[in-house]
């Protein structure tokens, strides 16, 4: 990679970290709110920090007659979200004293909107850290809906060219300016925050923790501001609100951009959405059912405790509503199973995606029908596009990875002393981005902080490959990549 364009690449980073380094006035003016000024200061030090680290990268200007190619996008995008992932974990060491091990790992999963996390206490934590933590995965959501839409399809990773609502000429965009999209999507975000922020509030939450509440659920994170999570409220409307923010955050944003254009039926009628819509209620319904006539709950009660936690698993939020690791095998079977399936492309949430399982349905059906029918011509379509090789391809390449890293990952955990279930699923949920594993340690009632340093540090990778679709950071340990 020719030097003109690693410059280009760290003048860009040392953009985000400007943008970062400003962004961590957010806590400071919170302790200012909440009278705390006297813990002001490690979040001054940690903004100056990085905002001299920041300007350092940009000193010199940006390297005129450089543009990136398609391959330096995949340097671009790991890059930043390192780079970010560095500096975000300064106001935890300087904060909660934590080591770097634990503020990296709390910071990569906040960025990342995994949620797991290794604080315990969160009830008494200062409220500057807090919001921080929320931040981070307001961010990262945002900043990954942005790699999805506009990154990933150029560089053949991900699905969103399979979700051009208005048309299925491939030419045809969603609007005819990047730049126009990406406004828009901003407004989408910013206003489903907002109204989300409003309704935790009138539900029940005070203001504070409606705000971090809001920021964790449009980005399918999962940090609370309570070590009960969601259970630490009792009225049922914040319950549901939660639900909505999560399913909101798991669907298309690019859906949400036709919407706001006047095509108030893009929503649904998109093939994903009505997939991913359907799923889910049929897991509250039939999961639902099963817990009524195994508890003393009522029925809507029942219902509730399942669309709470079946949500935040299947969107990769992480959000807890009492430890469904207790339910018994069935329960946490599904809920495992659930993590794997995501959301939607072109989302916050996490995991394999919902189109990738139906493509997975439509080739299985057209191999069916071959094998009864040899001579016929099968007509493969997905959401009025066909589906050539080079999507197929992609799909079963990402795929096959994705399950191949979580095994990988599990193995080594385990060589770091871990048992099976918190090695498998704490593999899986940090790929995933799902946040809370399986089993008494890392359940949705434990934390990550008891694991071993080089645990954690496996965790990190496996929450940063799970992020950025995997192939984009394989592609950086091949040789060919680094000749020119």
């Amino acid at each position: 990679m020719a030097w003109p364009t690693l410059r280009l690449i760290a003048f860009i980073n040392g953009i985000f970290l400007i943008t970062l380094a400003i962004g961590m006035i957010g806590p400071m003016f919170t302790l200012f709110v909440f009278d705390r000024a006297a813990e002001v200061s490690p979040f001054a030090w940690s903004s100056l920090i990085t905002f001299i680290a920041g300007l350092s990268m940009i000193a010199r200007g940006k390297p005129q007659d450089v543009h990136l190619r398609p391959r330096d996008m995949y340097m671009l995008t790991v890059s930043s979200w390192l780079m970010v992932c560095i500096f975000a974990a300064l106001p935890f060491m300087f904060t909660q004293h934590m080591s770097y091990t634990d503020a990296f790992f709390e910071s990569m999963s906040g960025i990342t909107a995994t949620g797991a996390t290794v604080l315990i206490g969160l009830d008494n934590m200062s409220p500057g850290i807090l919001i921080w933590r929320s931040m981070l995965h307001w961010l990262g959501g945002i900043g990954f809906i942005a790699m999805a839409v506009a990154i990933l399809p150029m560089l053949r990773i991900g699905g969103m060219r399979l979700f051009q609502t208005e048309s299925s000429d491939r030419s045809d965009k969603v609007m005819p300016r990047s730049h126009m999209v990406a406004k828009y999507m901003a407004v989408a975000y910013f206003g489903i925050s907002l109204l989300g922020c409003l309704a935790f509030w009138l539900a029940g939450m005070s203001f504070f923790d409606a705000i971090n509440h809001s920021m964790s659920a449009i980005s399918t994170g999962g940090f609370s501001t309570s070590d009960l999570s969601l259970a630490k409220w009792t009225q049922p409307a914040v319950h549901w609100v939660a639900v909505v923010l999560m399913i909101l955050g798991s669907l298309p944003f690019v859906l949400y951009v036709s919407t706001l254009r006047g095509n108030f039926g893009a929503v649904l009628a998109d093939q994903q959405v009505r997939g991913f819509l359907g799923i889910l209620l049929g897991v509250w319904l039939t999961m639902g059912t099963w817990y009524y006539f195994t508890t003393d709950l009522h029925w809507l009660d029942a219902l509730r405790h399942v669309a709470v936690n079946a949500t935040s698993v299947m969107t990769t939020t992480g959000f807890a509503l009492g430890d469904y690791s207790l339910w018994g095998g069935f329960a946490g079977m599904l809920f495992f199973y659930l993590g794997f399936i995501g959301g939607c492309s072109g989302s916050t949430a996490g995991g394999l995606k919902i189109f990738r399982f139906q493509v997975a349905y439509i080739l299985l059906k057209a191999n069916l029908m071959q094998l009864v029918h040899p001579r016929a011509v099968i007509k493969q379509q997905y959401n009025r596009h066909r589906l050539d090789e080079d999507i197929v391809r992609s799909i079963l390449t990402f795929s096959f990875f994705f399950t191949i890293i979580i095994a990988v990952l599990a193995l080594a955990l385990t060589l770091c002393g871990l048992d099976w279930i918190t090695a498998l699923s704490g593999a899986a949920s940090t790929v995933a981005g799902v946040g809370p594993g399986m089993g008494p340690i890392i359940g949705p009632a434990g934390t990550y902080a008891s694991l071993p340093d080089m645990a954690k540090w496996l965790l990190t990778l496996g929450m940063l490959m799970g992020r950025l679709e995997i192939l984009t950071v394989l592609v950086l340990f091949m040789p060919a990549f680094w000749r020119h």
